[in-house]
């Protein structure tokens, strides 16, 4: 056992197939590779669960002859000749019983005759019913047994429960039913730098989200559930709780600690315990995991970064989770997408590609979300998976993928695709269109203006934000619009959307007493830009110009981010002392703000786009200024909406 940190190196990273291959066989060994137990729970609870042995009915369903309509209970041979020109009288009491839908038929009696098919007559003080037709024996009548008779097979075994399962179960005389048992799966959360939800954040510390989202994922599949406390990283302490873990539990995952660093525990914990079967697999994210078998348990490292997490559970533990409960993992459904641009691939890896989708045009495209292992929010904003298989070094712009959904095709049929410059104000219009029209959505990707405008011209969006500034004219959009999308057949509309003001986002206080474009040549001052193609880089470059000012003498203007919240954020943290961007994004962030411009950020939209079903509700907030959408607007600051929904020019 170690008792000094020590580096942890891979036993191996293997393919995908054979990683889940061995760990199988391991898992087989110790007859974990099948459902775990049996218990009998009421059918109150028992929706989705499966049943462990076959399910016999105990009583037949009705137990009696019951009439099928409210009416008379008679003998049918009594009706004999009856005709509408000749009826028969039968007497109440004696020939003819009312009942009720679902009461026993009367002894003797072998039909029922609805009350809306006779009448009632009087003659000599007595009470008879006229009846205009014959009924034929058991007419209106539910036979005992009709639907389940006693004894007869209801449900077999390894029968995932539904609600009309459950109704049969009931019918047949049952108050409970044998199922397999719930996995019971613990999350073990470790890391020194880890601190829970809602405690306060200093430097270095990390919210520790993965064991609710890991924990999530297990119960979405079905699963008891414990989230155990935090656990520093310290060998001893981390083994001890994985110890105790394992006495209650099924399966128990260790999250992070799976890698190679020297604080990195869990190979050498589940060594000591059990079976090491598999540490590092080649996929991205999510190679470091570890998968062994200890004390009859299954003990699963799961790394530590959350995009990597989310995916391995998914892929290596879910199907084990339904497996132990007589279920098959659901299958998510998988459609074939065009990628909008190129992906390099890790060569030995097999990298699962966050997209989103939408389609225009017609087709239906996959575009490749921005972020790592740690980036969470590239899980919550894709629409889907693409696997890009190991040795495949990637896929050519225009190929097609096949992509496992991660939400419903008809809602990304739905979906508007907005692609260009990054406006806080399209968030807002995204949750506004969805309180509007909950079956629509709009979807950003942030590429820059540049970006945008070439993401028209290939047919990729449906439309664009752009705020691109022509150094020759001093105008906002048209020469960028003429020159790349007219030569090109693509005609669009301007359609007028904010003016917004552009200034220097720096630390409170300003500390450095930066006021104006000149202070960024100083050597004491570092600097985030934004991405070339940006049209806050081309308004920068327009401003240095037009001042005299030598852009390679900015310490740190080679420094890219893609986004005004992401350089707001570079200037919060300390690694920049001053960027340029939007109010909005420094009153995000609390930042000081010096403003230096006043532009134009317009939604370009292709004509047929412009005239489409698919848009019309969206343009319909924009041209109707709809009001809860402009408070908000110009409640984030630094925002004009006097031109919003103005059509600028058609080109």
């Amino acid at each position: 056992m170690p008792t000094e940190p020590t580096r942890n190196i891979y036993l191996h990273d293997v393919p995908l197939h054979e990683a889940i291959a061995d760990w199988h066989a391991a898992l087989g060994a110790a007859g974990l590779l099948a459902p775990l137990g049996k218990e009998t729970i009421p059918l109150t609870d028992a929706l989705g669960r499966v049943t462990a042995q076959p399910v016999w009915a105990r009583i037949s369903s009705p137990h009696y002859h019951a009439a099928a309509m409210d009416g008379y209970a008679l003998r049918s041979e009594e009706t004999r000749g009856a005709t509408e020109t000749s009826p028969l009288l039968l007497r109440l009491g004696e020939q003819a019983l009312a009942v009720d839908t679902g009461d026993p038929l009367p002894l003797g009696m072998n039909a029922v005759v609805m009350i809306e098919q006779t009448q009632l007559v009087s003659r000599d003080g007595a009470e008879y019913i006229e009846i205009l037709a014959s009924s034929a024996p058991w007419t209106y009548v539910r036979p005992m047994g009709e639907d389940i008779v006693a004894s007869e097979l209801v449900l077999a075994a390894n029968h995932c429960l539904r609600p009309q399962d459950l109704g049969a179960l009931a019918a047949s005389g049952h108050t409970a039913v044998t199922v397999y048992r719930r996995p019971r799966v613990a999350i073990l959360p470790t890391g020194t730098e880890l601190v829970t939800i809602g405690s306060e954040l200093k430097p270095g510390a990390i919210i520790e989200y993965n064991s609710l989202m890991l924990g999530s994922q297990a119960e979405e599949a079905g699963c008891i559930v414990t989230r155990l406390p935090i656990v520093r990283d310290n060998y001893a302490a981390i083994r001890d709780a994985v110890t105790a873990a394992l006495e209650t539990h099924d399966l128990v995952a260790i999250n992070a600690g799976s890698s190679a660093g020297s604080e990195d525990y869990t190979s050498a914990i589940v060594q000591e315990l059990g079976e090491l079967r598999v540490h590092g697999i080649a996929i991205r994210p999510g190679h470091p995991v570890v998968l062994g078998v200890a004390r009859g348990k299954a003990l699963v490292g799961i790394p530590g970064y959350p995009v990597s997490a989310a995916l391995t559970f998914d892929l290596l533990v879910k199907p084990l989770l339904y497996l132990w409960q007589g279920l098959e993992a659901p299958e998510k459904p998988t459609v074939q997408a065009t990628l909008t641009r190129k992906v390099l691939s890790p060569l030995g890896e097999d990298h699962f590609l966050r997209v989103t989708l939408g389609k225009v045009g017609g087709r239906l495209l996959a575009t490749p979300l921005a972020g790592g292992a740690g980036v969470l929010m590239s899980l919550v904003k894709a629409d889907g998976v693409a696997l890009i298989p190991r040795f495949s070094e990637g896929h050519d712009a225009g190929e097609k993928v096949k992509v496992e959904l991660m939400r419903p095709l008809a809602s990304i049929d739905s979906t508007i695709v907005a692609i260009g410059s990054h406006d806080l104000t399209l968030d807002l219009l995204a949750d506004r269109l969805r309180q509007a029209q909950p079956r629509r959505s709009l979807s950003s990707a942030h590429v820059g203006s540049l970006g945008g405008l070439l993401a028209l011209q290939r047919g990729e969006a449906h439309l664009a934000g752009s705020h691109l500034l022509d150094e020759a004219s001093g105008a906002y959009n048209l020469d960028s619009i003429r020159r790349l999308l007219t030569p090109h057949g693509v005609r669009v509309v301007l359609l007028g959307f904010v003016n917004r003001q552009q200034g220097l986002m720096l630390p409170k206080g300003n500390p450095k007493a930066i006021a104006s474009l000149e202070d960024l040549l100083r050597e004491d001052v570092a600097f985030v830009n934004r991405q070339r193609g940006a049209g806050t880089r081309v308004l920068l470059d327009y401003a240095l110009k037009q001042q005299g000012l030598d852009p390679r003498r900015i310490n740190g203007y080679d420094r890219q981010e893609f986004t005004h919240l992401a350089v707001a954020a570079a200037v919060k943290s300390g690694a920049a002392d001053v960027g340029l961007g939007i109010l909005a994004a420094a009153r995000a962030l609390e930042l000081d703000f010096v403003p230096l411009f006043d532009e134009r950020y317009d939604l370009v939209i292709p004509v047929e786009q412009y005239e489409s079903e698919l848009l019309a509700p969206l343009l319909g907030l924009i041209r109707g200024r709809d009001g809860a959408f402009v408070r908000a607007v110009q409640a984030l600051g630094g925002y004009d909406t006097d031109q919003m929904g103005e059509v600028l020019a058609e080109l």
